[in-house]
């Protein structure tokens, strides 16, 4: 997975509602005009290198050069209101200092163009933006954004392109963002001297988290000789040795467009886009050769091993288990499209789901708790690489697991993979080229960058049927080709590394002696006159951080910017064996889109807890004639995916009121294909222990796992707990609740209790007199989708029963809330007149040198005439909240009335 060092003020997301739908007709679309450009063709300082459609995701690419400064562009023209941009730049640090990441957060503290502190945050009152954020990889960074109103892409692109290229990296900024030695007390010359910074407490966070540090430390050991070899987010540690002189050096030497790969999508004018980005920005550089390449990891002679530490994990499933161990596989170059098509189906074929040979080989025996942080194919990196191993096992079996996986290889080259098991990764693989999203455009983007950023053709790397149909050649020249690339890649690869990871119950001991020793190492160095001037510089900051910044240099949209309207999107009520649905005709490339949502209003008390572990196995335990792995492999053949999960929804007129219900999700083709729906409803599998245990395990380590890295999260949900009943029962289905909950279940030598009750939950969730439905499917499939829903819904009535609720304070409540009394379907809210909301605070001691800090307030509901004050209040406190030494903050405020402000 792309290593991701996120910046501290989070990502910046709305939810939203097409204004117009992009998948109307228009006289000209977007694609069709993309296709009037020509090879050669000359347009505001670019050249026009090629134009292809991509049948596949529905839309036309357009690749161009900046004729001055080399710099590459790829517009993606597509029927979607949502446009995009993004510029990336080759970052390859040789340090551990962290600098492409504390110049990633630099950079957007203000720029030429727009001075203003922070403009990041300032545009959020003054903008659209779908999305706004930016980060940093292993190897490049990226400044993206999205919004469906053009003038608001002017606005972000201009902010965007200044601050990239213009940025002021005032040493001020430097010391927020970076690292800085500072009194613990700013306004106390007495007080000791201590390190702060934005990034150098973000990444003291992220090397709390035993996955991340166990996968940076494999990437660093896999490709010791150059980038990779070094933690591009930062090293605590070594982050102090970096210098403001060598942050503005990096910005000179990898910040220009000539090191620059610009991407646009959507359906915005090209023109329009080329012609901002020429004036405000390339216009103004002249080509240089960026020293930025990444050359080839030299391969290894013979395989090796290592060996890290970590913390103890106090919520591990068994405290006795909690070592990792992996093997990692150096593969081929990512420019190589189709190689590394090959590789990543291959990579799925042998880990993903428990018809996979790692899946029957390591995780069903029970050795250890889960697959490795780092498995499977990973094409983030110049060569890619494949891992697979074990975490949350013991010392003692080490040995076994190497053994195993050295087995398990030959078994695959021997034997090979089952054809339908190949065909229900392809389907899959046409799936999510179907599958349509809202940041559809942020999702090209990431999936190019890392191909791209190493000269190799972002254009071929959409082209999936290409790859595809390929493969199915190949596979029908030679049917030892799966084998063959197995054998090359693994058996006779000898760049493979062994990794293995145990905990140690003074490491972070360790860590703190570490940070003292160079602090301390620092201080001795400082004069007195260094000592007043560190303090004086601190009151600087902390003056300018509490200073009101003017705004008024930043764009802004005016009211006539904006679509004065909002379309509503149509939706008819109907019902299929009596249960409600709503159908809605959307652009859904022929994939029908099913949601089912049922009351828990019957369901008792005692088995609430248990709900989230029904949710998680009822799709992984068989059903009907089918066991797990059958059932598993017809889901990959006739769905793109199934879930389950819990699910709170607050009254929005009453804060004390709440339905609680457990949504079920699908993707398929069409509903008649698919059995896997009805016999999932009717007759799913609760008898099997091991297979209970393994899923049991599983989930409790990625729960475990976490905490560190959502700590913020737990937090917020915890402190909502005693202020709403929802509050309570959020922190009951996904709090720290339920994972100390989930540790013991796992801790549970037998689990036989909880088979008995997990039947006892489906007699309540899966009745239809509890359920209500959605379908989305374009026009054509509708009226079949809605024939077979009604076929499914009659075979699911068989498990009709009239329950009595549990809670006798019920209100029900029409779906839709301006309909006439008795003219729709219906809700039924459970009420609490007798809950007294209350001020309470927890403590939860966790092994991270980190802490997450929540506090919550009871407001006002949705509808009550006060509600937009708080929201607009949270958003105020989010702009203008100093940076001082937090890792990151946030506020929202939710639909229940509780603003939240999550500190790290």
């Amino acid at each position: 997975p792309l290593q991701n060092w996120w910046v501290p003020r989070g990502t910046v997301e709305r939810n939203f509602q097409w204004q117009n739908p992009s998948w109307r007709f228009r006289s000209t679309s977007a694609t069709e005009r993309a296709l009037q450009y020509q090879a050669g063709q000359k347009i505001s300082g670019f050249t026009v290198k090629e134009v292809v459609t991509v049948p596949d995701l529905f839309l036309t690419a357009v690749k161009l050069t900046h004729d001055n400064t080399g710099a590459q562009y790829l517009h993606a023209a597509r029927d979607d209101k949502n446009n995009l941009f993004s510029v990336q730049l080759r970052t390859t640090p040789m340090d551990n200092t962290g600098v492409p990441h504390i110049l990633e957060h630099t950079v957007l503290c203000g720029s030429e163009k727009y001075p203003c502190r922070d403009p990041f945050f300032k545009m959020l009152n003054r903008s659209l933006s779908t999305f706004m954020n930016a980060f940093t990889a292993s190897d490049f960074t990226m400044y993206p954004f999205s919004t469906q109103n053009g003038k608001d892409f002017q606005n972000l692109l201009s902010v965007y392109l200044d601050a990239v290229f213009f940025p002021c990296l005032r040493e001020l900024d430097f010391w927020q963002e970076g690292w800085r030695l500072e009194n613990e007390n700013p306004t106390d010359p007495t007080s000791p001297l201590v390190f702060k910074g934005v990034v150098f407490n973000e990444m003291k966070g992220a090397f709390s988290d035993n996955e991340r540090v166990y996968a940076q430390h494999l990437q660093n050991k896999l490709y010791p000789d150059h980038t990779y070899g070094v933690v591009s987010g930062g090293e605590p540690l070594a982050i102090p040795d970096l210098s403001w002189e060598q942050l503005k050096h990096f910005h000179a030497t990898h910040y220009h467009p000539s090191n620059a790969r610009f991407f646009t999508y959507g359906d915005l004018p090209l023109e329009q886009h080329l012609k901002q980005i020429q004036e405000e920005a390339l216009s103004k550089f002249e080509r240089t050769e960026p020293d930025t390449a990444v050359p080839n990891q030299p391969h290894w002679d013979r395989p090796r091993e290592d060996h890290v530490t970590c913390s103890p994990d106090a919520m591990a499933p068994d405290a006795a288990k909690q070592n990792t161990l992996c093997m990692s596989y150096l593969l081929g170059d990512i420019t190589d499209t189709f190689e590394g098509f090959t590789l990543s189906l291959l990579s799925s074929l042998m880990i993903s789901g428990p018809n996979s040979p790692f899946y029957k080989t390591l995780i069903e025996p029970k050795i250890g708790t889960n697959f490795s942080s780092v498995v499977g194919y990973d094409g983030s990196t110049k060569e890619a690489s494949f891992s697979i191993g074990l975490q949350g096992m013991a010392e003692e079996d080490t040995e076994k697991v190497k053994q195993i996986i050295v087995q398990t290889i030959d078994e695959i080259i021997a034997n090979g993979f089952e054809e339908e098991r190949i065909e229900a990764l392809l389907h899959k693989i046409e799936i999510q080229m179907k599958h349509q999203s809202t940041s559809f455009g942020l999702s090209l983007a990431s999936y190019i960058a890392s191909c791209w950023n190493h000269d190799g053709d972002p254009v071929q790397l959409l082209k999936i049927s290409d790859s595809v149909a390929q493969f199915r050649q190949a596979l029908k020249d030679n049917p030892r080709f799966l084998q063959e690339k197995v054998l090359h890649y693994f058996k006779d690869n000898t760049h493979r590394l062994t990794l293995s990871m145990s905990p140690d119950e003074a490491y972070l001991e360790k860590q703190v002696k570490a940070e003292e020793e160079k602090l301390q190492k620092k201080v001795q160095a400082l004069s007195e006159s260094d000592k007043k001037d560190i303090y004086e510089k601190g009151l600087e900051l902390l003056s300018v951080q509490s200073k009101i910044q003017d705004a008024s240099c930043l764009p802004a949209l005016k009211v006539s910017d904006i679509e004065p309207t909002i379309a509503v999107t149509p939706v008819e009520m109907g019902t299929a064996g009596g249960v409600p649905v709503q159908y809605c005709e959307q652009p859904t490339n022929g994939m029908v889109y099913f949601r089912a949502m049922c009351s828990l209003n019957t369901l008792p008390e005692d088995l609430k807890l248990y709900v989230p572990l029904f949710c998680s196995v009822i799709t992984k335990m068989g059903c009907g004639g089918l066991d797990y792995r059958q059932q598993a492999q017809q889901m990959e053949l006739k769905t793109g995916g199934m879930s389950i999960s819990t699910s709170v929804n607050p009254d929005y007129s009453n804060m004390d009121m709440y339905e609680q219900v457990s949504p079920r999700a699908g993707v398929v083709r069409c509903i008649h294909s698919n059995v896997c729906f009805c016999v999932i409803f009717q007759i799913p599998h609760f008898d099997d222990e091991e297979r209970l245990r393994v899923l049991v395990m599983m989930s409790a380590q990625e729960l475990a796992n976490g905490i560190s890295y959502s700590g913020h999260m737990y937090a917020m949900t915890r402190a909502a707990r005693s202020l709403t009943p929802t509050g309570e029962l959020q922190e009951t289905f996904g709090g720290m609740e339920q994972v100390k909950f989930m540790k013991r279940i796992a801790e549970m030598p037998d689990l036989t209790q909880v088979l008995r009750t997990l039947p006892r939950i489906k007699r309540h969730i899966l009745n239809p007199l509890n359920m209500r439905c959605a379908v989305n499917s374009t026009p054509q499939k509708m009226s079949d989708a809605a024939g077979q829903l009604d076929n499914f819904m009659s075979n699911v009535a068989s498990n009709k029963k009239d329950r009595k609720p549990v809670r006798s304070d019920i209100t029900e409540r029409l779906l839709d809330p301006l309909a006439a009394p008795g003219s729709g379907p219906s809700r039924k809210l459970i009420t609490e007149p007798n809950f007294k909301p209350c001020q309470m605070k927890t403590f939860f001691p966790m092994p991270f040198p980190i802490n997450f800090v929540s506090e919550c307030i009871r407001t006002v509901p949705f509808t009550h005439e006060d509600y937009a004050r708080p929201q607009l209040g949270a958003d105020s406190i989010r702009t203008v909240y100093p940076a001082g030494h937090r890792r990151g903050q946030a506020v929202r405020v939710l639909s229940r009335g509780l603003p939240r402000r999550p500190l790290q």
